[in-house]
């Protein structure tokens, strides 16, 4: 097995949904904001290469939506999902298969595109199997008031027209040393990959922990459904990690990879930046 990092590209959120309750004077220091409050973040996908199996795990937002759309999110730096995949020597008819943490359009809007002549929608990954689970699609395709500008039908809905589109269910594992883990503070029913590499454990964190500055409990985005829920799930989740000398992965950090975890008198913190390239 060989893992890759894979950036989709650079956008911006403003930086006090993305840390909720936590003071700017506090979170700015994390990561500095722009004069209109944004702050800039990744959409870092992790690619998994396995025998004949190419998994990757997110997509980023892709670029079908029009210019008023990506006004909204400031698309910068020269990082795209196809040039990234180009620089480890795949295209994106080599992928196999495509797991989706979630349907936030951030995470799922490279899954389809259009045809070479803009009139129909199609899967992006022409050769690979799309995998979800039942709650959370359900959840997306009939999305609550809250949640309803970031489950985007054009993104969803053709993956299942399309034929490609499996469920996983509690407990399923993607493949030997892919195990996934379920959370609901964010959105219902998200999926965590844990992936076995080179004996240790990396956990991909999606929007449970998005970067290494929300590694604090109450440090919890703006948008989550359920901001309880997730402080217990990042609490549970941190001790286990630590306990257990796992990496994490962050999807949405603009700068920092993966980490190593101790125990500081503040709780639990990152203590290693490492990069998958050096493991």
């Amino acid at each position: 097995m060989k893992l890759y990092s894979i950036n989709a590209g650079h956008f911006k959120l403003d930086g006090g949904a993305m840390f909720g309750v936590v003071p700017k004077s506090i979170w700015n220091k994390l990561n500095p904001a722009d004069a209109n409050n944004m702050c800039s973040w990744a959409t870092r996908c992790l690619l998994i290469e396995d025998g004949k199996r190419l998994i990757l795990v997110d997509n980023g937002m892709g670029n079908k939506q029009d210019e008023k759309f990506f006004s909204y999110y400031y698309l910068h730096g020269e990082d795209t999902l196809q040039g990234s995949l180009k620089k480890h020597g795949f295209g994106m008819e080599d992928i196999t298969d495509v797991f989706l943490t979630h349907l936030h359009f951030d995470h799922c809007g490279g899954s389809i595109k259009y045809n070479s002549d803009r009139a129909k929608l199609e899967p992006a990954f022409k050769n690979a199997t799309y995998y979800s689970n039942e709650k959370h699609w359900q959840w997306a395709v009939n999305p609550n008031s809250r949640e309803k500008a970031s489950f985007l039908k054009e993104n969803i809905l053709p993956i299942q027209e399309s034929g490609q589109l499996k469920f996983l269910k509690t407990g399923d594992t993607l493949m030997d040393g892919i195990s996934i883990i379920e959370v609901n503070g964010h959105t219902e029913a998200m999926m965590l990959p844990l992936v076995k590499y080179k004996n240790q454990t990396i956990a991909y964190l999606a929007d449970l922990i998005p970067s290494v500055g929300h590694l604090p409990i109450p440090y919890v985005m703006g948008y989550d459904v359920r901001p309880l829920e997730t402080l217990k799930e990042k609490d549970s989740l941190l001790k286990k990690a630590l306990d257990e000398n796992w990496l994490l992965m962050f999807e949405h950090d603009p700068l920092v990879e993966c980490v190593s975890l101790e125990r500081t008198e503040k709780g639990i913190r990152a203590k290693e930046l490492i990069k998958l390239q050096d493991l």
